[in-house]
């Protein structure tokens, strides 16, 4: 992603005009290396999001109201303890690297004003948020790194805090000539043009050096000491252009989407290399693009952390009932030759005259195929021929049985397992701690998790999704299996409109017909509004089945969310989130 230096810089100016002379009001932790500072500022508060997340690090306002835990970490507290009140009094960056200083005047113990400094470290993996005190030493970090985990530098309460090594072989565009860095680049000989830039100048992602160089030789494949004068003046250019929007903090908060909406990058500047590929949108502020291209992966990060024992029960649950499927499938086959068995018993009888008692083989014609070819039965000396055919009989009757019963097995284990599947699928779109929690209860009234006997706080009652359509009428999405069941079975009208996404596991959507004849519109957006709570969310041309709720039926015994139906029509859509998120009932 192209949270780079450059895009630091433009956004620290962005925090420091909002910001600065803010106080803190409260401090929160919603997931582990995860803060989020609520300020407030003469006319106007903001909450304050800072991330040490490996996949995510960054510093922006945002507008999401993540869930936060019961009992504040101990950073968090720490961070009550020195900076409740504080006021933000200055926002540093070292040169163009990923590096904030947030500082803040706090009052210490003794009633004394100190300067606090908060550190945040955007730098991949190596991520971190530390609390320094006004000598330089470390009070605490969200990541505390000792030598075992790094020779180079640790960061533990008491020690000096040292800033990462700066990057002082890279020339700092912000102070340097743009026609020096060209020749750098230049001297780089047969290195793509886009990777001696990264190689060259402080602060640059890989998508702003691809969009340098795509300016400079126009989408052509010419490596680095190829350039011609022209191109190099193309080059100079560019970078001059750049410079002047640093300095003047003139960037273009931009983002990138996939033709699905789904966002794939962002940048400071005006985008041009994808050439319509991506859809380019500028937003009304870095704050906010961050805020839109991260909410969804945060979501997801967060909701995979607190429910990482769901997911591993239903994967080893989902794995062993497959191996027992796998098995009951090669014992099916091993039935398949039981006609053989009531030949062979068949034959014995039909030529019990011939026998005798101790006989090992019988050698008779097999009157059952063309030609009477002689085949040889085994037979138990040790029994009478007579004997020796009921036990081929038994045998078969055995097999026939067990074909029966195994067919009903598999048939069982295959419905569980897609049962298990739509679990899956509502754990992966789960929002929200209770709704975690409604699936844990669905799971243990299922008998897949223990009931342990006493009390149990009863789980909050949850309301399923609700949307407004473009012509007002009322969707309704089921959150799990049981929510499914409930809004189509018993909330639903015989005339409501019922989807759900064709042999795909998803939720339940029900547009409340209140009577009226439902448009076309409505219904459109009710199959994209289903195909987008499943499994196809991020899919084109999904098949949506839709009917009314008279329709649909559950079978008896048939596990939650479970329902068949017939008399149906199809949609085919393309699920689009900003289309969802615009009928989306706020609440």
């Amino acid at each position: 992603m192209a949270l780079d230096g450059m895009f630091l810089y433009q956004l620290r100016q962005e925090l420091a005009e909002k910001a600065l002379g803010a106080r803190v009001d409260r401090i929160h932790q919603p997931a582990r290396e995860e803060i989020i500072i609520a300020l407030r500022w003469k006319g106007g508060a903001g909450k304050l999001l800072l991330s040490a997340n490996a996949g995510s690090p960054r510093i922006h306002f945002t507008e999401a109201a993540p869930e936060n835990p019961k009992q504040p970490p101990m950073f968090c507290m720490l961070l009550r303890k020195h900076l409740g009140s504080a006021r933000l009094i200055r926002i540093e960056q070292l040169g163009l690297d990923r590096i904030l200083h947030l500082v803040f005047e706090s009052v210490n113990e003794m009633g004394d004003l100190v300067e606090l400094t908060l550190v945040v470290e955007i730098m991949g993996r190596h991520s971190n948020i530390v609390l320094v005190d006004h000598s330089g030493r470390i009070i605490d970090a969200i990541k505390r790194i000792d030598a075992e985990m790094s020779s180079v530098r640790q960061i533990l309460p008491g020690m000096l805090y040292q800033s990462p090594p700066l990057q002082e072989e890279k020339l700092d565009l912000l102070n340097t000539r743009p026609d020096q860095a060209v020749e750098r680049v230049a001297a780089a000989g047969g290195r793509e043009i886009s990777k001696a830039l990264l190689q060259t100048v402080q602060g640059m992602s890989p998508l702003t050096c691809r969009e340098a160089e795509n300016y400079a030789v126009r989408g052509a494949d010419i490596r680095a000491g190829e350039m011609d004068e022209q191109q190099k003046k193309r080059l100079e250019e560019w970078l001059s252009m750049l410079q002047l929007r640093l300095r003047e903090h003139s960037g273009v908060p931009t983002i990138l989407l996939e033709p699905s909406g789904k966002p794939r990058d962002f940048s400071f500047l005006p985008i041009h290399q994808y050439r319509g590929a991506l859809t380019i949108r500028e937003m009304k502020s870095y704050s906010a693009l961050l805020d839109s291209f991260y909410a969804e992966r945060d979501l997801m990060d967060r909701m995979k952390q607190k429910s990482h024992d769901l997911l591993r029960l239903l994967a080893n649950t989902s794995d062993r009932i497959a191996r027992k499927i796998a098995a009951q499938e090669q014992e099916l086959k091993e039935c398949a030759n039981r006609e053989r068995l009531k030949i062979s018993g068949d034959l014995i009888q039909a030529n019990l005259y011939q026998m005798e008692k101790g006989q090992s083989v019988l050698r008779v014609p097999n009157f059952y195929e063309e030609g009477l070819p002689l085949v040889d039965i085994v037979l138990d000396p040790a029994l009478t021929p007579s004997q020796n055919a009921q036990k081929y009989y038994s045998e078969y009757r055995k097999q026939d049985t067990a074909e029966k019963k195994l067919q009903e097995l598999i048939e069982q284990g295959r419905e569980e397992l897609q049962y298990l599947d739509t679990v899956f699928d509502s754990l992966a779109r789960a929002g929200k701690e209770s709704e975690l929690t409604a699936i844990r209860e669905e799971l243990r009234e299922t008998g897949y998790i223990k009931s342990y006997k006493g009390k149990s706080k009863k789980p909050e009652k949850l309301l399923p999704v609700e949307y407004r359509s473009s012509d007002g009428f009322t969707i309704l999405v089921g959150r799990n299996n049981v929510q499914n069941d409930r809004l189509t079975l018993k909330d639903a009208h015989n005339y409501d409109m019922w989807f759900h996404t064709q042999k795909i596991p998803g939720s339940h959507t029900v547009v409340v017909a209140d009577g009226k004849e439902i448009p076309n519109r409505t219904l459109e957006e009710a199959a994209v509004i289903a195909a987008y709570h499943s499994r196809a969310r991020d899919s084109a041309l999904v098949p949506v089945d839709y009917t009314i709720v008279k329709n649909v039926k559950k079978p008896a015994g048939a596990k939650p969310g479970k329902v068949i139906y017939d008399k149906f029509e199809t949609a085919v859509v393309t699920p689009d989130r900003e289309r969802v998120a615009a009928l989306l009932v706020k609440g």
